[in-house]
């Protein structure tokens, strides 16, 4: 029961490291990451805070999911989308509180954004480890991408590349249609696609390792 609670308490630790890092890179106006930038654009041209528009846009990945698993998903998987549903509402909420926390904090340079940015890369690489490493959910556009690459038969890693490209696509129309230009855009976008998945490899290979995470669930155990 205890060691549930622990890895839950890390899953939703790592839903605010994530927002944070989100909310770090659209502070730094270079740009939001490719899994956030529709629900940015939508924030900019709507009533919707980022936080509601995460959690919007993550309900309709969660229909995407339960039709691709349709006819080969099993009951583990239905239960793992619906799990979504309440982790998407934190991952919402902690969007809105950071946006709150950071809505003072304006960079006037642009070597302070491109700091901001990096801070961004690192918190928001943690964020997706603390919320993998548990294994006990995933959110939902890894679950796209999950249940994508199994009903087409393609390889997870080429399956995530064409799902960032089509988040990326469908922001800009969608800001190019809504304001008559790109918004959210920039090479932030860029450095958020090829960093974040190098720096997630760097923490689990040399700081969140198996025999550290023994020694620290141990530790839990312990008090």
């Amino acid at each position: 029961m205890r060691k549930s609670f622990l890895k839950y308490l890390t899953v939703i630790i790592g839903f605010y490291f994530l927002s944070l890092g989100v909310d770090l890179f659209i502070k730094s106006s270079l740009g939001a990451t490719p899994i956030s930038c529709v629900n940015y654009i939508l924030s900019l041209h709507t009533p919707l805070t980022l936080g509601m528009a995460t959690f919007v846009f993550n309900l309709t990945l969660i229909v995407i999911e339960f039709a691709l698993i349709r006819g080969i998903g099993t009951r583990r998987d239905k239960v793992e989308i619906l799990l979504q549903l309440p982790f998407s509402l934190i991952l919402g909420l902690f969007m809105d509180l950071n946006m709150w926390l950071l809505s003072d904090f304006t960079v006037t340079t642009y070597t302070g954004a491109v700091m901001m940015m990096l801070a961004g890369c690192l918190v928001q690489a943690l964020g997706v480890v603390l919320e993998l490493k548990p294994n006990v959910a995933i959110m939902s556009a890894e679950g796209v991408v999950k249940y994508s690459a199994r009903r087409f038969g393609k390889e997870f890693g080429k399956t995530k590349v064409a799902f960032d490209v089509t988040l990326v696509t469908t922001a800009a129309i969608l800001s190019f249609v809504l304001s008559g230009h790109i918004e959210g855009l920039r090479e932030g976008t860029v450095v958020a696609a090829f960093c974040t998945g190098l720096l997630v490899t760097l923490y689990i290979r040399y700081i969140f390792t198996p025999d550290r995470i023994r020694h620290m669930m141990a530790l839990c155990r312990a008090k």
